[in-house]
C-alpha cells in the first residue's frame, strides 16, 4: 500500500474526514436555509407595508375610517407573522455554532497569531458587535464555542427587535389612533 492510498474504511484517518465533509456539508446547508428565511422575512415585510399603508391612504381617500382598523389589523397581523417567522429562522443557529465549536475542537490549524477553524460565520456574528462598536468582548474571535443556553427569555422577544417590528409597530399604531380618532368624530362622519 502506497503512503497516498486512502484509508481503509473504518480506519480513523477515513472517519476523521468523513465526519468533516458531513459536518461541512450540513453546515452550509443550513447557512443556506438561513438565508432562504431571510428572503421570506423581506417578502413578508413587503406585504405588510404595501397593505399597511394602501389601508392608510384608502381610509383618507375614501373617508371611510374602519379602513384604518384594516391598517391596524394587517400591521399587527404581519408583525406576527414575521416575528413568528424569525423564531424559525433562530433555531437554526444553535445547530451552527455546534459545529464551528466541534470543527474547531477537531480540526483547527495553528497561524503565526494563534488558532485557526473554519467556518466561523455565526461565531462572528455573535462577537461582531463589540468588535465594530465597542463593549464588553464576549469571547476570542479565533475560538468557536457553543454559547450557553438562553434560560428565562421569553420565547417571543424576537418579536421586540425593532428589525422585525418596524414598520409594522408604527402601522398597528398610526392604524389604532387614527381609527380611535374616527370613532370618536374626529374625522367627520363615515
Amino acid at each position: 500500500m502506497s503512503s497516498d492510498a486512502e484509508p481503509a474504511p473504518g480506519h480513523p484517518a477515513r472517519d476523521d474526514q468523513r465526519l468533516h465533509d458531513d459536518l461541512m456539508r450540513e453546515y452550509y446547508r443550513l447557512s443556506d436555509i438561513v438565508f432562504d428565511f431571510d428572503q421570506r422575512l423581506v417578502t413578508i415585510k413587503g406585504w405588510g407595508v404595501t397593505l399597511s399603508l394602501f389601508s392608510l391612504g384608502a381610509g383618507f381617500q375614501q373617508e371611510h375610517y374602519g379602513l384604518f382598523l384594516v391598517a391596524a389589523a394587517s400591521g399587527l397581523a404581519f408583525w406576527v407573522v414575521e416575528g413568528v417567522t424569525k423564531i424559525h429562522q433562530m433555531r437554526f443557529y444553535p445547530r451552527m455554532g455546534d459545529i464551528e465549536a466541534a470543527a474547531y475542537d477537531l480540526y483547527r490549524g495553528q497561524a503565526t497569531d494563534g488558532p485557526v477553524s473554519s467556518p466561523a460565520i455565526n461565531w462572528s456574528w455573535y462577537l461582531s458587535g463589540a468588535r465594530l462598536f465597542g463593549g464588553p468582548v464576549r469571547g476570542d474571535s479565533r475560538v468557536p464555542q457553543r454559547r450557553p443556553e438562553q434560560e428565562n427569555r421569553p420565547r417571543w422577544h424576537p418579536l421586540l427587535f425593532p428589525h422585525v417590528a418596524l414598520p409594522h409597530l408604527i402601522s398597528a399604531a398610526l392604524g389604532t389612533v387614527l381609527f380611535v380618532i374616527g370613532l370618536c368624530g374626529g374625522l367627520g362622519p363615515i
